[in-house]
């Protein structure tokens, strides 16, 4: 069934009335189109419970519904309050003091205070940890302490100093804060009830199609540009771009260089910037698996052309990563580099290792940092393996299975990325110091690398931090924990009559400033 405009229009309108979002259908139908932003992703969010989920298609809806004490600049990584107004720092580096927002409602008219603060991080300690709580080491995990000071004043102690820790609590994975009433109410998760202080609140979620967003009423900033934001689900780019294109959709993601020419021609804006972002290849690391091997992870590596690799696949819109981290990035050293591309070397070394075959998983959707997708990705390094005498079985599953079967299925290879959350590069590199399977899918556990990074975490801004992070990059790249492959560009596509900033450094797009006008 083919949907106009209109008629996605009012099938979205018709679902916000049965939900009760507005209180009649005169009201409903009288509405302007501008009144109705038309968002289509390739992938459905896993969740949106921002302390049980880590992808960043969850995190895209999850940063219009939820807010966290601090928050970044609509342009820049740098913070500034949001839910805490002010806040102090001990001498020490340890007690972080927050002076809270006061008037502000969560989504169910429950009141927000320094007692949901506290009932918010509490969940996430590691007594209370549940296994997708990935991001909750990251962002708590050097918290020793959080009291109630009085209603609207919160106190969080560190173990030790945290230098990333202010750009770890402006977040939109386990940072924001959400309603201690609704966490009650659904047995402590939130993946499909949402209830946050944000300018958006969730009207329904018709799963596989689409999520309607409404502005919420009583929220306590400017009030949304934009009443209401429909995010329809649409896996295929080709779908994506003919809906633009044809004025059904206003914004989408997950296009790639083979469709900026068409795009171009409906008359269809590009959005397009630096990535803080690294697309890579993931080795499985634990005991039995052929990746375990140092000298195999760095064979394979070498099978691979990355620059011919990234031109055919990403053209001018991604680049050759060398290195995990982006050459912006406090760490980045120009000398430190991946393994070079050396058939022959390869071909010999896993010849006598007695590597024929391996298998890849990997997934079928684009994502940002891969914006042909992950089995296209595979086919690709597939060819190249096969040149060096190894047969590689490919596995595709969809984003939300794949990223189940990364911890249940046998596989050699695989693919991932990461996408840096708040500018710092302990949120971007000390995910592979991690034992956790979910954030480090291959178990590389290289014990000098790990403890470059916690002792990185605790020293001040500056030029000992950045060799730290330079030596950590040295470590990576010699034991080939993993290997780097583009750092995308962000990119974009929007109709002429969309205006205002939504897409942000980390990534994610705020809607609330959005505008949109009459074609």
């Amino acid at each position: 069934m083919k949907f106009t405009g209109k008629s996605l229009m009012a099938a979205a309108l018709s679902l916000v009335l049965s939900f009760g979002a507005v209180s009649s259908a005169s009201a409903a139908m009288s509405r302007a189109p501008q009144d109705n932003l038309f968002y289509a992703t390739s992938t459905e969010p896993l969740g949106l419970d921002p302390a049980l989920v880590d992808d960043n298609d969850s995190g895209n809806v999850a940063c219009n519904i939820y807010e966290s004490l601090l928050r970044f600049k609509e342009t820049t990584t740098e913070v500034e309050p949001c839910l805490a107004e002010s806040w102090t720092i001990s001498d020490d580096g340890l007690v972080y003091t927050f002076k809270l927002r006061e008037g502000v409602k969560f989504h169910d008219g429950t009141p927000f205070n320094a007692e949901a603060v506290k009932f918010n991080i509490d969940r996430q300690m590691p007594e209370n940890l549940v296994p997708k709580m990935s991001y909750a080491p990251l962002v708590f995990g050097d918290v020793k302490s959080t009291d109630v000071v009085d209603e609207y004043t919160v106190r969080i102690t560190l173990k030790k100093p945290s230098t990333p820790f202010l750009n770890n609590m402006a977040m939109c994975f386990a940072a924001p804060i959400a309603s201690p009433a609704a966490l009650k109410q659904y047995n402590n998760n939130l993946m499909e009830h949402p209830v946050g202080t944000g300018p958006y609140k969730l009207v329904a979620w018709d799963r596989g199609q689409q999520l309607i967003l409404t502005t919420n009423e009583d929220y306590w900033g400017p009030k949304p540009k934009i009443q209401n934001v429909i995010i329809r689900i649409m896996k295929e780019t080709s779908a994506r771009v003919v809906a633009i294109n044809n004025g059904e959709v206003d914004i989408i993601n997950g296009i790639d260089s083979n469709v900026i020419d068409q795009l171009k021609a409906g008359g269809t804006q590009i959005f397009e910037a630096e990535g803080n972002n690294v697309n890579y290849m993931v080795y499985n690391c634990r005991e039995g698996y052929i990746t375990a091997d140092r000298e195999v992870r760095k064979a394979l590596a070498q099978a691979i052309n990355v620059p011919e690799l990234v031109q055919s696949l990403y053209k001018e819109y991604a680049t050759p990563a060398y290195s995990f981290l982006p050459t912006f990035m406090m760490g980045y050293d120009p000398n430190v580099k991946a393994p070079a591309y050396d058939p022959e070397a390869a071909k010999k070394v896993l010849a006598e290792k007695g590597v024929t075959e391996l298998t890849i998983l990997t997934y079928s959707n684009a994502r940002y940092y891969n914006t042909v997708g992950g089995q296209v990705l595979a086919e690709a390094i597939q060819a190249y393996f096969d040149k060096v005498g190894v047969k590689a079985k490919i596995d595709v599953y969809d984003w939300t299975t794949f990223k189940s079967k990364l911890l249940t299925d046998k596989w050699d290879i695989s693919f991932i990325g990461w996408i840096g959350d708040n500018g710092d590069p302990d949120n971007f590199i000390n995910i592979l110091a991690a034992d956790d399977p979910i954030s480090n899918q291959g178990l590389w556990l290289n014990p000098e690398f790990i403890d470059i990074i916690n002792k990185a975490v605790a020293v001040p801004n500056g030029p000992e931090r950045a060799k730290l992070y330079q030596q950590a990059e040295a470590v990576l790249a010699e034991d080939v924990g993993v290997f780097p492959i583009s750092h995308a560009k962000t990119l974009l596509a929007y109709r002429p009559n969309i205006k205002g900033t939504f897409t942000h450094p980390i990534g994610l797009n705020f809607f609330h400033n959005v505008e949109k006008t009459v074609e």
